[in-house]
């Protein structure tokens, strides 16, 4: 076809929405777009308002910057597009820009939909076309994603977890070998730190380059969709971290695109995040929000993602996060609020449950903002889920404590009870808490390696019984006594020892109990899902409370946080009969002593804790045990 007269995909209909900022698929009509086999080349289109002229470069046209020049669109737009008969599948391209002041910039693109793999920068043309396989879990996840499921995530850092001859792995040999082991385990969903494009692998990728590219050091888009496929086929959820909060100033990115600051506030105080070093997008340009928007639904859309996790929400809320004073500007109120980011949240919420209802949000949010996970139509921000941080923060504190000196921290462990049904919370123990000298889960515990396996055990049977949905970095189900490193892989070997396997055979028997018994996941978010029996034994650190669903037998969970064996521990119960022990961390099988209940108890009718009926229980040393009472009484 005539170069001179290209296929428009850029429409006027797409021009008010971007200007309005609700274009929540920017992905289909800018970027670039690969023409019909018969009218060969490609489409290209992008943003770029203040550039005095905007070519493409690419391994075509020898990246020659007057082969293939875009045209401003009539409109107010911004937008240069443009139909570049060369172009084919797979070639590198960038964006050649020229600004006002004659300074020539080389940019990838910020839709590309794939990278040259680091330390090369250029964007590939590319297709998305694949055909999936995972019909019947897209059809039935909405009751798998919904606040009254059991969920039990696995925090994965995709190039860490398993390596051959510590080679990068690939997202389609990673795929089965994922599916097989968190099946096995137990796990409902996998959550990916960020695997769109980075240029820093140290970043773990949450400095984004590439909002709508995986990450090309793990094999390409149809690479990653196939890995997507087969977790679904095996019915396990993928979620990914997503970071709208700020990105690298690195030269090819999106930091002063074309020649201003198009992305990011002018004005350090507001586009500069000092603990990062990093740009801050301008919340407030409609444009930059349909950008973002359209980022979130990409992934649900073309990569049939179950949910986002959206990185760094408090740095987003606050003006002054991370500044002193001076170092900030006030709200149009004098407030600290960052007002268009929570607008922006707002649009991003409404636009992903339109969309995909059944998928959903989680917020990493760490202050005590309200109302992160209710409804817009409330006045929350409208997240499905918030992490909860100070559940996490309280627990790691009260665990690392020698037990000795636990009854004088007794109150970490209630705390969260006091607020737990103010959000849908999500209880994290994330990657975060095992880095940068924080040492591993199984290194914060205190005691002889007996004792440190115990209480790990314990918190973990602890954590799964408490209400919330439940969170846990990889490595951390096998007691790793590494820190994380993005270098290399997991300790795998540590998996065929004796305390290391026992708590990984337990975490496996954690999730079947966990998903097998409603009164665990069922009402998590609501106050008559939880009761406590007994908050206030400091002397023994003896922790009791019970978990209920919407009908079916409750369930008594118990904590003995010292490493003294207690006989004969007055419960009281809200019936009378036998009560199972579904689940104890003390079992000879995960490495244990042993202790327990025989299996099984008979309540006895002696007052205590407010009921008429009450258990005589033996507590194992360092524990926590779950009873399951009769289904009606």
């Amino acid at each position: 076809m005539n170069p001179s007269t290209p296929t428009r995909i850029f429409s006027d209909a797409d021009a008010h929405l971007l200007r309005e900022g609700t274009h929540a698929r920017l992905y289909q009509s800018l970027g670039s777009h690969l023409n019909s086999a018969s009218e060969g080349g490609a489409h290209f289109a992008v943003w770029a308002p203040n550039a005095a002229s905007v070519s493409v470069i690419g391994e075509w046209n020898g990246w020659q910057g007057d082969v293939d020049p875009l045209q401003p669109r009539a409109d107010s737009t911004g937008v240069w597009e443009g139909h570049c008969p060369g172009a084919h599948h797979g070639a590198a391209y960038k964006y050649r820009i020229v600004t006002q002041g004659g300074q020539v910039l080389e940019k990838a693109d910020p839709l590309a939909l794939y990278g040259e793999e680091a330390p090369a920068t250029a964007s590939r043309l590319w297709s998305l076309e694949y055909e999936w396989q995972d019909a019947d879990w897209m059809q039935a996840r909405a009751p798998r994603n919904a606040l009254d499921a059991p969920m039990s995530i696995y925090e994965l850092h995709l190039g860490s977890w398993r390596r051959q001859d510590n080679e990068m792995p690939n997202y389609r040999d990673v795929a089965p070998q994922l599916a097989d082991y968190l099946a096995d385990m137990g796990f409902t969903h996998v959550e990916l730190m960020p695997i769109t494009e980075h240029p820093f692998y140290g970043s773990w990728g949450y400095q984004t380059t590439g909002y709508f590219a995986p990450t090309s050091r793990y094999g390409t888009p149809q690479d990653f969709m196939h890995f997507v496929d087969v977790l679904h086929q095996r019915g396990i959820g993928v979620l990914l971290d997503w970071v709208p909060s700020h990105f690298p100033t690195d030269a090819h990115g999106l930091a002063e695109f074309d020649g201003t600051h198009l992305y990011e506030h002018g004005d350090p105080r507001q586009g500069f995040h000092p603990e990062w070093n990093t740009a801050i997008f301008n919340y407030g340009r409609n444009e930059v929000r349909s950008f973002l928007v359209s980022s979130a639904i990409f992934w649900l859309d073309k990569y049939h993602i179950d949910g986002l996790r959206v990185d760094a929400v408090a740095s987003m809320l606050y003006l002054d996060y991370a500044r002193k004073e001076g170092e900030w500007i006030p709200n149009q109120w004098g407030g600290r609020e960052n007002l268009e980011a929570i607008d922006f949240l707002h649009e991003l919420n409404r636009a992903v449950y339109r969309e995909y209802p059944d998928a959903s949000t989680a917020a990493e949010e760490s202050t005590a903002w309200p109302m992160v996970s209710r409804p817009l139509e409330m006045g929350g921000l409208g997240f499905g889920l918030k992490w909860n941080m100070g559940w996490m923060h309280d627990t790691l504190a009260y665990m690392k404590e020698d037990p000795i000196n636990r009854r004088y921290h007794h109150h970490k462990l209630t705390f969260s009870a006091v607020y737990a049904f103010t959000e849908n919370f999500v209880l994290p123990l994330s990657h975060d808490e095992v880095v940068y000298g924080k040492g591993s889960l199984i290194n914060k515990m205190p005691g002889d390696a007996w004792q440190q396996f115990a209480n790990l055990r314990a918190m973990f049977g602890y954590m799964w019984a408490h209400p919330g949905k439940k969170l846990l970095f990889m490595g951390g189900e096998f007691a790793q006594r590494r820190e994380w490193t993005h270098e290399g892989q997991l300790e795998w070997w540590a998996c065929g020892t004796e305390g290391h396997g026992g708590v990984q055979h337990m975490l496996r028997e954690l999730n079947r109990v966990y998903r097998a018994e409603p009164s665990l996941y069922e009402l998590d978010f609501v106050a008559e899902g939880f009761d406590w029996v007994e908050p206030n034994d400091e002397a023994m650190s003896v922790f009791a409370f019970l978990r209920r669903s919407r009908s079916g037998a409750p369930l008594l969970v118990v904590c003995n946080l010292t490493p003294v064996p207690r006989t004969n521990y007055l419960l009281g119960v809200p019936q009378g009969g036998i009560w199972h022990e579904l689940f104890n961390t003390d079992a000879r099988e995960y490495g244990g002593s042993g202790w327990g209940n025989l299996g099984e108890i008979e309540a006895a009718p002696v007052r205590s804790h407010g009921h008429a009926q009450s258990l005589s229980l033996n507590l194992p040393p360092l524990s926590t045990i779950i009873l399951k009472g009769p289904a009606h009484g």
